[in-house]
């Protein structure tokens, strides 16, 4: 089954987005915790959330992908920063444990000229203190397009955060197609190499979940410029091979394209009809 949606705002509660990730033909979707700029998350409402879990079940959703907001920066330089992020991560955590069993995507980070090393032991650190045994949350490092300083430019940096932090199994990666191609990963004319490495290195039992985007710039830009699926510089013949690969098999597809909820629905109709034809 293709499991694919769009993010879609929170404001209106779990319900509303099931509902217009539904009217958009979806069957997944990713949502902020909170204001993306950060600050205190809205309260969530039980009876909202019940009520979604059983549209969940009866519409058979995949994995939901909620994201932590942009600000919240694991390995900033200073220790105010730093807490913010301890405090909005273990927060989101909890709260996520009334939809049980998805996962928590998050940009790494940026060490702001303290150097990648320490970057990436800042984040294990903050990792190691947050995650929990009982948690049924799965924690998702997000591969990012390498501008400025940004940790998790490469698979070699995300491993090494991993490799760091105690509860390994409490970990995966969502892997965002604009972003390794702007890393310089070439999804367009070597996908099976991708895949390949990021197996070798990481390990594709890891790969949680994609963002499919196009991408605005070319490749290793290091620029991250989301385009229409179709409209970019990867293209939408690359994407669909990105959705019919054995190795996101079940993976949840996260559409980040810059849309109204029309648009959206338009991808998510192309794609199914693409994957359907392929998987004849």
């Amino acid at each position: 089954m293709l499991y694919i949606g769009n993010h879609t705002s929170s404001s209106k509660g779990y319900l509303a987005m099931g509902k217009q990730m539904l009217a958009n033909g979806g069957n997944t979707f990713a949502f902020f915790t909170r204001n993306p700029r950060g600050g205190k998350a809205k309260e969530i409402n039980p009876q909202d959330v019940q009520a979604f879990l059983q549209l969940e079940q009866e519409n058979h959703f995949g994995k939901l992908v909620a994201h932590a907001p942009y600000v919240m920066n694991c390995c900033a330089a200073k220790e105010n920063l730093r807490e913010f992020a301890r405090e909005t991560m273990a927060d989101d955590l909890k709260r996520l444990e009334l939809t049980p069993g998805n996962y928590y995507n998050f940009h790494p980070g940026s060490h702001v000229g303290q150097g990648a090393e320490t970057g990436i032991a800042k984040i294990a650190e903050i990792l190691n203190e947050v995650l929990t045994k009982e948690q049924s949350t799965t924690v998702l490092l997000e591969t990012m397009s390498g501008k400025g300083s940004e940790v998790g430019r490469n698979f070699q940096e995300l491993r090494q955060i991993i490799d760091q932090v105690e509860l390994k199994e409490k970990l995966g990666v969502c892997l965002d197609t604009c972003h390794v191609w702007d890393g310089g990963y070439d999804i367009v004319s070597d996908l099976d190499g991708v895949f390949t490495e990021f197996d070798q290195i990481i390990g594709l039992d890891r790969l949680k979940a994609i963002h499919l985007n196009d991408s605005m710039n070319g490749l290793g830009s290091h620029k991250d410029r989301h385009a229409r699926l179709g409209e970019g510089e990867i293209g939408l013949e690359a994407l669909v091979r990105v959705i019919n690969h054995p190795a996101t098999k079940g993976v949840p597809f996260i559409l980040e394209t810059p849309n109204d909820d029309e648009g959206w629905a338009r991808e998510i109709a192309l794609l199914r009809k693409e994957y359907e034809e392929k998987q004849g």
